[in-house]
């Protein structure tokens, strides 16, 4: 049996508000399971537990209740995390050095040395396309330039496992495609990558699976094409199909030189969806009675 990329198991994480008797409570009784390989979209409105998850998955905050576990180790001890690489929603990096020198300075943190460095600076820099902006310092890079500098920095010790706190956010449409690309390159060479965005549109065009969060909890889960799909409704597409053929598909297809090229449900999109996910369970939030929040 495979081993799961990631695994949540149970996982609630409560912030306990200084000076008052009261309790946050950011992720609620969350279980999910990323497979090797796979693109999988975190998503949710803002206060949803997005990056409260994201940060307990790499260790950097403790859970209340739970447990994480990155290829089968508890994502609490240190050595989970050598194979796992991480871009945050907003990244430090020391403008006044160039690309290359970025990628040289993380990847010696990643005890690489020698040729081997060099190769990994090399591959990095033309995987990300700034082979021709390695000498320029940060300082002069774009906002898309700056995310791509920061997802080659998220490989240099070729992870397993990618996380990516929104990788596209405030980049133009063409940093954007470029950053989609390089995710999808990743998938083909077997990396696991965890995203978490807005930009739903996007999310749709790489995700093989997605999460939805609101409040906290999860209120969707599962293979995209399979969420999007529109219940009862199936689209027959046709290739050189005449008015009448429209007009009566099912007697006279198999009698006609009409190409059935595809028969699939339809679907909505991933934007309907997500609003529609997060607004049910805003109802059903507002329709319970008001509990009390003070920590135990």
């Amino acid at each position: 049996m495979t081993e799961e990329a990631i695994a949540v198991e149970g996982l609630t994480k409560v912030f306990h508000v200084p000076f008052h008797r009261k309790a946050i409570v950011a992720v609620r009784d969350l279980n999910l399971r990323v497979g090797p390989g796979e693109v999988y979209g975190l998503l949710g409105p803002n206060g949803s537990g997005k990056s409260t998850t994201l940060k307990i998955i790499l260790g950097l905050v403790s859970p209340t209740h739970g447990r994480t576990k990155i290829f089968g180790r508890d994502s609490s001890l240190v050595e989970s995390r050598e194979a796992v690489g991480f871009l945050p929603e907003n990244p430090y990096f020391y403008r006044f050095l160039t690309g290359e020198e970025t990628l040289r300075f993380f990847g010696k943190l990643c005890r690489l040395t020698g040729s081997r460095l060099n190769d990994r600076v090399r591959e990095l820099l033309e995987l990300v396309g700034l082979t021709n902006a390695r000498d320029q310092r940060l300082s002069t890079y774009s906002k898309g330039m700056l995310q791509r500098i920061g997802l080659a920095q998220a490989l240099v010790n070729e992870p397993k496992l990618v996380v990516l706190d929104e990788p596209t956010a405030g980049v133009d449409p063409a940093g954007s495609r470029a950053i989609r690309n390089i995710i999808a390159d990743l998938r083909q060479r077997g990396i696991t990558v965890l995203l978490s965005s807005h930009l739903l549109t996007q999310v749709q065009e790489i995700c093989d699976r997605v999460g939805i969060l609101a409040r906290g909890v999860l209120v969707r889960e599962g293979h995209l094409e399979e969420l999007i799909a529109i219940e009862n409704r199936t689209e027959l597409v046709l290739e050189n199909a005449s008015d009448a053929l429209m007009k009566e598909i099912e007697k006279l297809a198999a009698n006609s030189n009409a190409k059935l090229v595809e028969r699939r449900r339809s679907t909505t999109t991933l934007e309907r969806l997500f609003l529609d996910a997060t607004k049910r369970n805003d109802e059903t939030e507002m329709s319970k009675p008001e509990e009390m929040t003070k920590s135990e």
